[in-house]
Order: structure tokens, then C-alpha cells, then sequence
């Protein structure tokens, strides 16, 4: 996973992944306040800070989320929307909307962050690989089997 300076993650803006990707929305919302807009630049860039800000969205909504399985279900959705970022960039860049000097540093940063979301990926699904959920029996099913069985605690 990933690891602060101190090396303990408390909460999900403690993730590098999660601040750079917050870094980007913030920084393309700045940028295109000034950009002039008619019907078809206005889509683009809707769309371009929608993707943008669904990344660190994300990746908030999965480190809170119940379980392994389902944060990775969320880190795989903000790498799809770093994904769809770098594509919208293209397009700002194509239709003339911001100079390519100007969204050079955004297509970088999305491409890491998609690099940084496989890698926490591949790392928490290893992990699940080797490290298998123990099957306890009930005390009043002895028979029965059960996973999770944290979940029934007072």
C-alpha cells in the first residue's frame, strides 16, 4: 500500500496517490476558469474536470470502504478516471482549448497516477492471493463453517 512520511495511513489524504490526484483537479478547475468557452469547449471541459475529480473521489470512497475486494473494485474506477482524464486532455490539446505546454504537466500527472493505482492494486491483490480468509467453525453450528466471523461481534 501506500506510505506517508511517517509510514502509518490514518485516513485516505494521507495517500500520495490521493493528494496527487486532488493536485490535478485542483490545478485543471484553476486553469480552465479562464479558459473561453462556447458550446463544444464547454463540454470538453466539463467532462475533463468531471473525470479529474472522480480520481481522488474514488480513491477516498474506497479507502472507507468494507473490505479488500471493494477498495480495489474503487482504486480500479479512479484509474479508469485518470484514464479518461489523459483522453479529455487530448482533446483540449486538439481543439485548441489550452497550449500543449499547458496540459503537459496534467498528462503526466494522470499517467502517474494510473501507475500508481495499478501498483497499489497489484499490491492489495497479492496480498489477498496469499493471504486466504480462515474458515472458523460456530461454536453453536459446529458443522457449519463460517467466514467473517468478526462481523457478528458486540
Amino acid at each position: 500500500m501506500e506510505s506517508t512520511e511517517t509510514n502509518v495511513i490514518k485516513h485516505f489524504t494521507d495517500l500520495r496517490v490521493w493528494q496527487k490526484a486532488h493536485d490535478l483537479f485542483v490545478s485543471i478547475n484553476r486553469m480552465t476558469e479562464r479558459t473561453a468557452r462556447d458550446v463544444a469547449s464547454t463540454v470538453v471541459i466539463e467532462q475533463l474536470l468531471k473525470s479529474s475529480g472522480h480520481i481522488s473521489a474514488n480513491i477516498a470512497e474506497g479507502f472507507n470502504s468494507r473490505g479488500r475486494k471493494k477498495y480495489i473494485h474503487y482504486l480500479d474506477i479512479a484509474q479508469c478516471s485518470a484514464a479518461e482524464t489523459e483522453n479529455w486532455l487530448y482533446k483540449v490539446v486538439d481543439c485548441v482549448l489550452l497550449e500543449k505546454s499547458e496540459v503537459q504537466p496534467w498528462l503526466e500527472a494522470s499517467i502517474a497516477i494510473q501507475k500508481m493505482l495499478n501498483s497499489m492494486i497489484t499490491k492489495l491483490e497479492k496480498r489477498a492471493e496469499a493471504k486466504p480468509q480462515p474458515v472458523v467453525s460456530s461454536p453453536s453450528l459446529p458443522h457449519m463453517p463460517f467466514k467473517n466471523r468478526h462481523m457478528f461481534r458486540d
